[in-house]
This record gives C-alpha cells, sequence and structure tokens, in this order.
C-alpha cells in the first residue's frame, strides 16, 4: 500500500506546553539517571501527561532494545547483557517523589537475559511498594520469549495492571514487530489469567498501516477470547522515515466506532481515538474500569 504523503489532520494537531510540571518531571528522571518511553519512543502526549497529568512511563532495563520493531524508535542493539541493579530503587525514589498514586512501568526488549528482565520488573515492584504504599503499579511487559515462568514471577508482585501489547493485526505482525509472534502475545495475556485469576490485563492496537477494519475486529474477537481486561487503540504516527510508512488516518468517528465494537465484546474499558497509548491516560482508564467492572487489583 502506499504511504500516506497528506498533512497531519486537524484532530493529531498538538499544542506543546513546556510549563513547569513538564520541566519538574525532566528534572527528576534525568537526576536519578532514568529513561521514560514518552522520549525514548516520541510519544506525541508527552506534554500533556507531564505537564497536566503530572505522570511518566518510566523505561527500566536500559534504552537499547534487543529487537527492532519497524514501528518504534526506541534504540536498538546490544546492550551487553549488564543489569543495573540500583535502577529498580531509583525508579521507587522518583515515583515517591513525584507523589504517584499510579505509575506505568515498561522496558526495552531483553532478549540477551536469561530472564528476559523479568526479575528487574519484580524487583521495582518491589522498590516501589515499600517507597509508595499506596501506589497503584501498572507494568507494560515485553513477551519474555515465551518465558512463562519468567511471566509468573512478575506477576507473583501483584501488580494492579499487566499490560502487553499484540500491537497490530496478526497478518501484519511479521512485517511490524521483530521477533515477536501474534500467537505468543496471546499466549502471554492467557498465561497471566492461568497464573492468577484475579491479574487484570490490557493490550493495545494500533492502526494506520495497512490493516482491514475487520481484522481489527478479529483482533478485538482474540482479546476477549483471551479475557483481556483493557483494550486501547491509537493511531500509529510515523517516528522518523526508518519507521514504516504510514497508510491511513483514521477518523475520530472510526475511533469512537471502534471504542463501541470493544465495548460489545465485554472488555471493562475501551480507550479508542487518535492519540491514545497503552500509557496514555493509564490511572483514569483504571478508574473507569472500576467503574464498569470492579476493576480490583489483587494488591488493591
Amino acid at each position: 500500500m502506499p504511504e500516506i504523503k497528506s498533512e497531519r489532520p486537524s484532530w493529531l494537531t498538538i499544542k506543546a506546553t513546556a510549563g513547569p510540571n513538564y520541566t519538574r518531571l525532566k528534572e527528576i528522571m534525568r537526576g536519578n539517571t532514568l529513561h521514560t518511553v514518552c522520549e525514548e519512543a516520541h510519544c506525541p502526549n508527552i506534554f500533556e501527561c507531564w505537564e497536566q497529568d503530572k505522570t511518566a512511563t518510566f523505561m527500566i532495563l536500559g534504552d537499547t532494545c534487543t529487537r527492532n520493531c519497524r514501528f518504534c524508535a526506541v534504540k536498538s542493539g546490544r546492550p551487553g547483557g549488564t543489569v543495573d541493579w540500583d535502577e529498580p530503587n531509583r525508579v521507587a525514589e522518583a515515583v515517591r517523589a513525584m507523589h504517584l498514586d499510579h505509575v506505568v512501568i515498561t522496558s526495552v526488549d531483553r532478549d540477551d537475559l536469561p530472564d528476559g528482565g523479568a526479575g528487574v520488573f519484580a524487583a521495582t515492584v518491589r522498590a516501589i511498594r515499600s517507597a509508595s504504599p499506596d501506589c497503584q503499579v501498572e507494568l507494560l511487559i515485553p513477551d519474555f520469549a515465551g518465558d512463562f515462568a519468567a511471566l509468573g514471577s512478575v506477576i507473583a508482585e501483584r501488580p494492579e495492571l499487566l499490560d502487553h501489547n499484540v500491537e497490530t493485526v496478526r497478518r501484519l505482525t511479521p512485517t511490524a514487530r521483530s521477533r515477536a509472534t501474534y500467537e505468543r502475545s496471546l499466549a502471554v495475556l492467557r498465561q497471566a489469567k492461568a497464573i492468577d485469576p484475579k491479574q487484570r490485563t490490557k493490550s493495545s492496537i494500533m492502526v494506520g498501516i495497512g490493516e482491514q477494519w475487520e481484522e481489527i475486529l478479529e483482533t478485538l474477537d482474540d482479546l476477549a477470547a483471551n479475557e483481556v481486561d483493557i483494550v486501547t487503540i491509537g493511531q500509529y504516527l510515523r517516528p522518523t522515515t526508518k519507521q514504516m510508512p504510514l497508510i491511513r488516518f483514521y477518523t475520530p468517528d472510526e475511533f469512537a466506532m471502534l471504542q463501541e465494537e470493544g465495548k460489545r465484546r465485554g472488555f471493562l474499558h475501551v480507550e479508542s481515538g487518535p492519540l491514545v497509548r497503552t500509557s496514555y491516560h493509564a490511572a483514569r482508564q483504571a478508574r473507569k474500569a472500576v467503574i464498569n467492572g470492579e476493576l480490583v487489583g489483587p494488591h488493591g
């Protein structure tokens, strides 16, 4: 399919507001030598989340991913098998300093580590629980190369939400994702429930890279069949010319239609919109899920 050449539509126009909260959060991140997916992935919502919501998504396990997904702007390469075991404490200190009541932790893929980095995820949850006992913890995890023992070690720490993204429809997964499979991602979400039926799960779909409408609906069906609780759907925006081309823009009305399709499938909450990302308004998503389906995490 040909790449779209037109300018971004009006509903994707973002006003950058780098106010005092944005500056303060940036100073906290740099002061603790931490990375955020907000910055590394060129997220369009960084100014809104940092300035208005005072939230950020921490990216642990370094800034170099062992995979090279064609939609992602995060640096890829060879991290070298090293782990910064003090990082969980620095994340916890930043969470405490920011007075967060809901935090999202994600990571690069670390296929160079025996457990894919699961141990650092677990240590980060423990450190946050110690520093900020009332803070809800949401984890956006990789697939750990299908290692369900590693997955179990993370779920044992009882995060309020466990996210793993299918990212796109089945047909486009080999094109968009590096060393990941559609079925493995579904298996991670399914196994999370098998390990702990109380574990709430979440997944995300990006649109605009050449998928068909019916394929999106099939993906929603697959997520529902694997008991996913929350789904987010957002517009793919090409970060740089190095990433895969953008094929089409979806309209706000189409996103509203997808939200209704999700509701019909019984998800506790569906966040669907042009600027939606997995962690966009994450705390608000969790609160809406509470209203819709009594979302109570194992820790809460």
